[in-house]
């Protein structure tokens, strides 16, 4: 399957137009908040190796929903969070490993919010992928479509855990969505998250 990217406009224009340096001193913390985020507008979802035969391969397992199914969830929630989505797959750990390395040059721009990574099977194989992650400081949500942990041993152990800044498993596809709104909630600002 080729590489599908979508690309979608900000919802909050007025927001574009203002830096945070043009932030009055009567707005509040969120208000600024806002326009500090609203720079950064591009979130990324990378696919590793196998995820290209969604809706084939193991439908029992991962169902039955296509890989192009779950880059139209993403793009329809990317929209609501008012972001950019770009959605890509690839087989190969080398160019998973260059895109996290220009997802991180990205996000230390400003360009980019962070990414959601369902690396597949390079989850428990790939130091190099840690290593991509770690160096780029690339802000993540690691993404399973099962539960690896009632799955086969060799899949209980991530490499990307300890650099992810979170860890969403076995809700199927449905967990796209779900990972996305909570990189969302990962850079709101700390009042903002805090439920109690």
């Amino acid at each position: 399957m080729p590489v599908r990217r979508a690309a979608l406009t900000c919802c909050i224009p007025s927001l574009r137009t203002r830096t945070s340096a043009q932030a009055g001193p009567g707005m509040t913390r969120s208000e600024r908040g806002l326009i500090e985020r609203s720079a950064m507008t591009e979130v990324l979802v990378l696919n590793g190796p196998n995820l290209n035969m969604l809706g084939d391969r193991e439908p029992e397992i991962y169902g039955s929903l296509t890989l192009a199914d779950v880059a139209d969830t993403c793009r329809t929630t990317a929209a609501e969070l008012g972001w950019e989505l770009d959605f890509r797959q690839s087989n190969h750990e080398g160019e998973l490993v260059e895109w996290v390395q220009e997802a991180g040059r990205a996000q230390r721009d400003g360009r980019l919010i962070g990414a959601v990574i369902n690396a597949g099977a390079y989850t428990h194989t790939s130091i190099a992928l840690h290593d991509a992650v770690a160096g780029s400081g690339l802000r993540v949500v690691e993404l399973h479509i099962s539960n690896v942990h009632a799955r086969e041993p060799f899949r209980h152990h991530s490499y990307l855990s300890s650099v992810a800044a979170a860890v969403l498993i076995g809700f199927g596809v449905a967990g796209y969505p779900m990972a996305l709104r909570g990189l969302q909630a990962l850079i709101a600002p700390a009042n903002e998250g805090n439920l109690s």
